[in-house]
């Protein structure tokens, strides 16, 4: 775009509203840059955007938009071989989507290379002509893909990086790090290590790309998205690098959730008891002098006024985005959500144990005995050909081997695996995948099924369809601002700052 559009968004005023960063795909480029023109944080979901650009330009790249960000990807000929490999004009008519490497704790070329393109191509759509706030969220869980996510996202000149589903000490220090293309390094959890290992995953961007002549990167601003005062004290006191604020997600978000503190305890339903001990002490965070963000069941204009009054700078808001007409949800998916909520039929969130490989609660939303019921999993064929949410662990040779719960049992237990540790587990990659309407047809005939999470905010969805079922990211924003407007209007001068950024 020839002409750069300006937001308030521009200055240095923190966003109010910090729109979630939800994957595989649904916080995708479209939906963060909607947010972000509207002086808010639009956020794109950095989890799997490697077979995530490839399914898209299998898919025919409908518009252009991954070509035209590939041709603005520094290396000219890392973009000539992802579309020649990957391209196809047509789309794939129905065969089987052609997959990416899957990761390992020793990076290859390809790999690095098609993983910084397309985190390069994702932040680089929603940054497409505005000077809004962009952010790009990761998971700490999901470890192996992070560094050149990061990096890919820094090419970019992403504002924010947001990270959750762990313990994210080392990243500030790797911002630090890429910001002069100099290499970082993650510690790699394993199971089985013993305190004389330190297995890490390293990335030095010189040995994969020609930056002679690139300059330095911005160094973006970092949010760890975290469940206690506890961690973020521990965060402030032993990250590698500077922390800029905080969201504070409790465990009524949608997606991964912290376990609950103390053994776990599931109620009649088979979903974790969470306690008193997994509520928030909100004026240690203010002591902290931090900005911060309250998310899980955050999108209402009560639930905004409710937060300013604590002394956060604003909310995260995930469930509500997911379901407008800007968010990478597969249609079906989307419009049988909110034809149900329209109409008042009952849908439910289900908080499981088991789903995700991980070990982390999901959330996933249950909708009729044919929609994302539990028997369309129990029967799906197990198979792990995408990998994400593999554990590292020892092997008897002293290396690192990588195992997921939800793989074929046998291979599972000939890899160390116990049994019962894949009771339950669902392939949250595929239907994931499945949910934003890129689901694998497999070489065996099946196609996935669909998964799709949620919060528990999904009641709320009717409050946006004031026009009909659907509803656009500028309604979400509309309705948030009331809160806004209700907390701050009689502060001097709010409501005309208000007036103009709306």
């Amino acid at each position: 775009m020839s002409e750069k559009v300006h937001t308030k968004a521009s200055s240095d005023r923190q966003p109010m509203i910090i729109q979630g960063g939800m994957g595989i795909g649904v916080s995708n480029w479209v939906l963060a840059r909607s947010v972000a023109l509207q002086g808010e944080m639009g956020v794109v979901s950095g989890t799997c955007m490697n077979s995530v650009l490839i399914r898209r330009l299998q898919d025919g790249d409908d518009g252009g938009h991954c070509r035209r960000a590939l041709a603005a990807f520094p290396f000219r000929d890392i973009t000539e071989t992802i579309l020649k490999r990957y391209f196809l004009e047509n789309g794939r008519g129905g065969a089987p989507y052609k997959r990416s490497p899957m990761f390992s704790a020793k990076y290859t070329k390809d790999l690095v290379h098609l993983t910084v393109a397309a985190n390069f191509v994702e932040v680089w759509l929603a940054k497409e002509g505005h000077d809004g706030k962009v952010g790009i969220n990761l998971l700490e869980k999901i470890i192996l893909p992070n560094l050149p996510s990061i990096y890919g996202a820094m090419l970019a000149s992403v504002d924010y990086v947001l990270m959750g589903a762990g313990i994210p000490r080392e990243i500030p220090g790797v911002l630090d790090l890429f910001a002069k293309h100099d290499e970082a390094s993650l510690k790699l959890p394993v199971e089985g290590a013993g305190p004389e290992d330190d297995f890490r995953v390293r990335f030095n961007p010189r040995e994969f790309f020609d930056l002679s002549s690139m300059p330095e990167l911005k160094r973006p601003k970092f949010l760890p998205i975290v469940s206690s005062a506890v961690l973020a004290l521990n965060l402030m006191k032993k990250s590698t690098g500077h922390v800029d604020g905080f969201v504070i997600e409790h465990w009524t978000a949608g997606g991964h959730n912290a376990p609950p503190r103390g053994q776990m305890q599931l109620d009649d339903q088979g979903q974790p008891v969470y306690g008193q001990r997994d509520e928030v002490d909100f004026a240690k965070f203010v002591e902290m002098g931090l900005p911060f963000w309250l998310a899980g069941s955050c999108g209402t204009p009560e639930k905004v006024k409710e937060a300013l009054a604590l002394g956060a700078t604003g909310v995260q808001v995930g469930t509500a985005f997911a379901f407008c007409d800007e968010s990478g949800l597969g249609d079906f998916a989307k419009t049988s959500v909110l034809e149900s909520v329209y109409k008042n039929e009952p849908l439910k969130v289900f908080t499981d144990p088991l789903a995700s490989p991980s070990g982390f609660p999901f959330k996933v939303v249950m909708k009729s005995d044919t929609l994302w019921d539990e028997k369309v999993y129990e029967a799906r064929p197990r198979k792990c050909d995408l990998g994400y949410l593999r554990s590292a662990y020892k092997t008897e040779a002293g290396d690192v081997g990588l195992r997921c719960a939800a793989e074929p049992i046998d291979a599972y237990l000939k890899k160390g695996g116990l049994l019962e540790e894949t009771k339950g587990r669902k392939c949250l990659c595929n239907g994931l995948f499945a949910g934003v309407g890129m689901g694998q047809n497999q070489e065996s005939g099946y196609q996935e099924a669909e998964i799709m999470t949620a919060g528990d905010d999904i009641v709320n969805l009717k409050r946006f369809q004031k026009k009909g079922p659907s509803f656009s990211a500028g309604d979400v924003i509309r309705e948030l601002r009331l809160g806004v407007v209700h907390a701050r209007a009689e502060e001097p001068g709010f409501l005309n700052s208000f007036e103009m950024r709306a």
